[in-house]
C-alpha cells in the first residue's frame, strides 16, 4: 500500500469489508481499483447533491483515469427498484467489473441490489422480488448467485449501511420496502474513510445519521439480549461518537477534521456491536414507522431514545423478574458512565443544569441532543397527535417493540412513549 494508506479489515472477524484511510480519496480509490481489484471498468453511483454542488466526483473520475465507463448521478431516497433495475441494465451492458458509491445510504444500498441483480440476471421487478428475502433475514437462499461485481463505498454519512450485509429497496408499484441479503453477503468490499469529503455533508444530515448511530449502541447496550463483547463494542463507540458530534456541531469553520474521522471510527465499532446481533429496543421499533411518514431514520432516534429510555426506566419493575429489573437499571447507568465519561460531553451536559449523580439516562440523552440543536419532537417535524394510534397499532407489530428492555405489547405503552414526543 502507499505511504500514509492504512489498510485493514473493519471487523478481525469478518472478510470484508477492508478500511482504507490517510489518504485523499480520490487517491486511494486509485490505488484500490488497480492494485487491490485489478479493475478496468468502474460504473460510480454519486450523490446528487455532491455531483451538483462540489467537484468531488469529478476529482473522482479524474483520478481513475479513463476506467470509469459510467456514472449515475443521484438516486431517489428509499432505493427505488425501477432504479436499480436501470442502472442494473447498464452495468450489465457496459460489462463493469467494479461498483463505486460515493456518497450516502440510499446509494449503497443500490450497489448491493445492483450488484445482486446483475448476478442473478434479475432486470424487472418479477426477477427482483425474487432475490428478497421475504422480511426473514435468517433464511438462507442457496439459490442465488452471490454478486461477482465488487463494491467501493465512499460514505459521507454516518448511516452505518456500507458495513452491512443487508440492502433495503422500494418496489414503486406498490411503495413497500423490501429486505435483501444478508444471503447471500451484499455488503461492499472496500470503505474509504475521508473526513476531508464528510465536510460537505450537511451538518444537519450528519449529526442525525450520528444520532442514529448513537442509537444502535445504547439499544444494544440496554439490550438484555446483549453479551459482553456487544456491550463492550457499543461503549468504544459512544467514546467516539458522542465527543466528535459535539466537536462537529461546534465547529463553525468547518476545519475539524479529527471530529468526523472519530465519527466515522465510531461508526464502525457501533456496527461491530450490531454485528453481535442483540435485538434492538422500541427506538428502533417505533421509529421505524415513522419513515412512511417522511421522518428520516436519524430525527426518529433523536425523538423517540430519550423517550423510551424514560419508559423502561420508570417501568422497570413491570419486567418479568426483580433480577431483569434491576438489569435494565444497571444497563442504563452503563451508558451513562460512559457518557459522563468524556469531558466535553460533561461540560455540555452540566451547562444545561445536569450533575453526574442526579440525573437520569432520559434528560443526559435530551440534553445532548439537544446540543446538537436537533429536532425533539414530532410536532417539530409535522406528526401530530392524530397519527399516534395508528403508530401505536403499528408499533406492536414490529419485532424489535418486542424485544425493548421492556416489551410493549398494549397500544397503551406505546402511546406512553409518543406523548412523551409530542
Amino acid at each position: 500500500m502507499a505511504a500514509g494508506d492504512m489498510y485493514h479489515k473493519a471487523f478481525a472477524d469478518h472478510e470484508h469489508p477492508y478500511l482504507s484511510y490517510g489518504l485523499l480519496y480520490p487517491k486511494a480509490a486509485a490505488r484500490h481499483v488497480d492494485h487491490t481489484f485489478h479493475a478496468e471498468k468502474v460504473y460510480i453511483l454519486a450523490s446528487g447533491s455532491l455531483s451538483k454542488n462540489t467537484d468531488a466526483v469529478t476529482q473522482l473520475e479524474d483520478a481513475l483515469r479513463g476506467k470509469v465507463v459510467g456514472v449515475r448521478r443521484g438516486m431517489t431516497p428509499h432505493t427505488l427498484w425501477s432504479e436499480c433495475i436501470a442502472v442494473a441494465r447498464q452495468v450489465k451492458e457496459l460489462d463493469a467489473d467494479l461498483l463505486l458509491t460515493i456518497g450516502g445510504g440510499s446509494l449503497i444500498d443500490a450497489a448491493k441490489i445492483i450488484a445482486l441483480a446483475v448476478a442473478n440476471d434479475a432486470f424487472d421487478f418479477t426477477k427482483l422480488e425474487h432475490l428478497t428475502n421475504n422480511r426473514d433475514a435468517s433464511v438462507k437462499r442457496p439459490d442465488l448467485a452471490p454478486p461477482r461485481i465488487p463494491i467501493i463505498s465512499i460514505p459521507t454519512s454516518l448511516s452505518g449501511g456500507e458495513y452491512s450485509d443487508h440492502a433495503g429497496g422500494t418496489n414503486d408499484q406498490t411503495r413497500h420496502k423490501h429486505g435483501f441479503g444478508p444471503s447471500p453477503p451484499l455488503g461492499p468490499r472496500l470503505i474509504i474513510l475521508s473526513p476531508q469529503l464528510a465536510m460537505t455533508t450537511p451538518p444537519r444530515f450528519w449529526l442525525s445519521t450520528g444520532i442514529r448511530a448513537v442509537d444502535h449502541c445504547v439499544e444494544t447496550i440496554c439490550s438484555p439480549y446483549s453479551t459482553p463483547a456487544s456491550d463492550a463494542a457499543a461503549a468504544e463507540a459512544l467514546h467516539k461518537l458522542v465527543p466528535g458530534l459535539l466537536r462537529s456541531a461546534l465547529d463553525a469553520d468547518n476545519t475539524d477534521l479529527d471530529a468526523r474521522f472519530q465519527c466515522q471510527l465510531g461508526v464502525r465499532d457501533a456496527m461491530q456491536a450490531v454485528k453481535g446481533k442483540a435485538p434492538l429496543g422500541a427506538s428502533h421499533g417505533i421509529g421505524h414507522q415513522l419513515g412512511p411518514l417522511g421522518v428520516g431514520h436519524g430525527e426518529t432516534s433523536c425523538i423517540l431514545l430519550p423517550a423510551v429510555c424514560a419508559f423502561n426506566a420508570r417501568h422497570a419493575a413491570d419486567a418479568a423478574n426483580e433480577a431483569h429489573a434491576k438489569d435494565i437499571l444497571v444497563k442504563q447507568k452503563r451508558v451513562l458512565d460512559t457518557l459522563w465519561a468524556e469531558p466535553n460531553v460533561a461540560t455540555a451536559l452540566a451547562s444545561r443544569g445536569l450533575g453526574k449523580e442526579k440525573a437520569d439516562l432520559s434528560a443526559c440523552l435530551g440534553a445532548f441532543i439537544s446540543e446538537l440543536r436537533m429536532p425533539r419532537s414530532l410536532g417539530a417535524l409535522g406528526v401530530g397527535r392524530d397519527k399516534f394510534d395508528e403508530l401505536a397499532s403499528s408499533s406492536l407489530k414490529d419485532r424489535w417493540c418486542q424485544t425493548n428492555a421492556v416489551p410493549l405489547r398494549q397500544k397503551a405503552q406505546v402511546m406512553e412513549i409518543l406523548d412523551m414526543c409530542a
